[in-house]
């Protein structure tokens, strides 16, 4: 049976679960959710995810939400990207990191800065939020210096988790020339066998709708 997953291409919480399946090598594909055209919000997509979240997993009567819930149960299914003996603690360490740190807050900027109105866009709340992008940067990019990977000799995922928001073209205060350590990581990860961009793994970008 084909894994589903819904979601769409602007999410970065939706790309972290379709890359890792892409490069599971598990039988999947994308389903568009309308995000914004407010499909989340439905009595519809309520029944069937009372969280309201993209992206979701569905597999016959399974359904799971959450990107790290969707990354764990594909390394339960394939063995791959939860770390070899006590570094699986350090993954789920890092996943937990990203969600807190990092990703929940690149995708406020980045929405914030890009899918508002310009003149509804709150510059102090964006400020304040570059900030707190900042001190994430500083995190990830000192502990990438002189290591290939977040944790261990391979690509896991807290690789796959942190990497979320880092490869879209709209800007939220993130450039890779500034953060060299950072910059080469993505680099490698971008070499795997299987990679895509956000934009081209699955469906929706910010063009198909006149942005």
């Amino acid at each position: 049976m084909t894994i589903q997953l819904h979601c769409f291409g602007e999410s970065g919480n939706s790309y972290k679960a379709a890359l890792a399946l892409e490069l599971s090598g598990l039988d999947w594909e994308p389903v568009f959710v309308d995000f914004f055209g407010g499909q989340a919000r439905t009595p519809e997509w309520r029944a069937a995810n009372p969280m309201g979240e993209a992206p979701l997993l569905v597999e016959g009567d399974f359904r799971l939400s959450q990107s790290g819930a969707i990354q764990q149960w594909i390394t339960d299914r394939t063995g791959r990207f939860g770390g070899a003996g006590d570094d699986r603690y350090q993954v789920l360490r890092w996943v937990l990191w990203d969600n807190h740190k990092l990703s929940s807050v690149a995708g406020q900027t980045r929405f914030l800065m890009n899918f508002l109105p310009e003149a509804k866009r709150p510059a102090e709340v964006i400020a304040f939020l570059q900030g707190r992008l900042r001190a994430a940067y500083q995190t990830l990019d000192a502990h990438l210096a002189g290591r290939d990977w977040i944790v261990g000799d391979g690509p896991t995922n807290a690789d796959l988790s942190c990497c979320g928001y880092l490869y879209y073209p709209e800007p939220f205060g993130f450039d890779r020339a500034d953060w060299p350590a950072i910059d080469a990581w993505l680099d490698r990860i971008a070499a795997l066998p299987g990679w895509k961009h956000p934009y081209d793994l699955m469906p929706g970008r910010p063009s198909d709708r006149g942005q």
